[in-house]
């Protein structure tokens, strides 16, 4: 494989994704959340709402677009009031990383101002995963914001304009932040390797701050989001419900408002920074196995990209399955909504699979080198011959295992099959045997 290759798949594909991540929200934004648009009514099912029997088309799309405004205000002062901490804590762990790695005793043929390089670069890592992280968590919760309303007034039209309009919005942050981490991963390494020059396995080692970075970010992301949208439940139905007598998820209740901020900036903003998280540390666990082993060593460039040209192909892979869903074949019936989601989990392991074996055969050497802990007395390292297809098998265990998890997830869960039918007929006879 030409070493032009992955320098050239590797940022194109993680720009091109972020560009389709904007022309997803670009179509999200014809939805229009202004009164005085007319509504198309639906055939396949209720064609009234309550409210627009009692309030009129009008005002139902601007009381629609008043709760988004109030949701995207409290998201917004929520995660501005939570970077804030968390910069603190980017800067106390920043330093912490430096010190700790700037102050280890030199070995190996090192010098100290290897060690101070090392300490430097990984700091710079970090903040770089940190920074990203925030964004890719900021970026969702906009996109989330952005398009609820617009996909409650959708589905006054149908299942199939409110199903597009919600996958598109859904489709924007995993877009956006594939591409984004992607892109500055790889410019990360570019970079680096100007500074380290031959080795490589320094360059590697520093870039695990990325993915310390990035789940970091991720941890209170989740879990302060978590515990906020959990509070702001219980109190929006004790004040609500139990003291007040108004109606569950009723946005006269200002609780109601702050739950659905909680399931923004945690479910999704978090959720957002935890897969950026999960994206970063398994990118770069496979940069720091790669980098010491013989592909580091012998600075095999087309080798040392594998895991980078795995995630950007899978970029260009998840655009098809994507175009499938939303203009293709898309849902257009309550019922087809669950089988089009699992057709994008089928299409895309099939049509990965061998993709993945593709770039095992080409990008890297037919037989390698990787050292292994030793058990014979006086010798630091063994080595094991390893073949390029086992990388493949590596590849396609995930592809095939998160598939077949999906797949006994939605046996499990879904109402088309007996495990759910069966807890709904208990629930006839009363709790207990529920």
């Amino acid at each position: 494989m030409d070493p032009l290759l992955p320098t050239i798949l590797i940022p194109v594909s993680a720009v091109i994704s972020i560009c389709f991540g904007a022309w997803l929200w670009y179509r999200v934004s014809f939805v229009s959340t202004t009164a005085g648009q007319s509504t198309i009514r639906s055939m396949n099912g209720r064609e009234y709402l309550l409210e627009e029997e009692q309030r009129g088309d009008d005002e139902v799309v601007q009381k629609a677009a008043d709760i988004q405004d109030a949701i995207s205000e409290g998201a917004n002062s929520f995660l501005w009031t939570e970077y804030k901490y968390l910069g603190v804590f980017m800067v106390i762990m920043a330093i912490l990383i430096f010190s700790l790695l700037g102050s280890v005793t030199p070995d190996d043929g090192r010098t100290r101002s290897d060690e101070i390089r090392n300490g430097l670069f990984s700091t710079i890592a970090f903040v770089l995963g940190a920074i990203t992280s925030i964004l890719s968590g900021f970026l969702g919760m906009k996109i989330a914001t952005y398009a609820n309303a617009r996909t409650a007034l959708e589905a006054r039209k149908g299942i199939a304009p409110a199903f597009m309009c919600a996958f598109r919005s859904g489709a924007v942050m995993g877009f956006l932040l594939a591409g984004l981490g992607l892109l500055n991963l790889f410019i990360a390494i570019i970079i680096f390797l100007k500074a380290y020059g031959d080795d490589w396995k320094g360059v590697f080692e520093a870039i695990t701050g990325y993915g310390l970075g990035g789940s970091s970010i991720a941890l209170f992301g989740r879990v302060g989001g978590g515990i906020y949208t959990k509070a702001a439940d219980v109190g929006a139905d004790l004040v609500g419900k139990v003291e007040k007598d108004i109606p569950e998820d009723d946005p006269r209740n200002p609780a109601v408002i702050a739950d659905n901020v909680g399931d923004n900036v945690g479910d999704i903003a978090g959720m957002g920074a935890d897969l950026f998280g999960s994206f970063a540390e398994s990118t770069c666990a496979a940069l720091v196995i790669a980098g010491v082993s013989e592909l580091g060593s012998s600075h095999n460039w087309n080798a040392m990209m594998f895991p980078l040209m795995v995630s950007a192909s899978g970029i260009l892979v998840c655009i098809l399955t994507t175009l499938i869903a939303t203009d293709l074949k898309p849902a257009k019936q309550i019922s087809e909504i669950e089988h089009t989601l699992k057709m994008q989990l089928i299409i895309s392991t099939i049509i990965m699979t061998p993709v993945a074996l593709g770039l095992a055969l080409l990008s890297l050497p037919q037989t390698f080198n990787l050292p292994m802990p030793s058990h014979t007395a006086g010798q630091e390292y063994d080595y094991k011959t390893v073949k390029n297809w086992y990388m493949f098998v590596c590849v396609a265990c995930g592809l095939w295992g998160g598939l077949a998890i999906g797949l006994q997830t939605e046996y499990f869960t879904s109402n088309r099959y007996k495990p759910v039918q069966d807890v709904a007929d208990a629930c006839r006879t009363g709790p207990a045997t529920d």
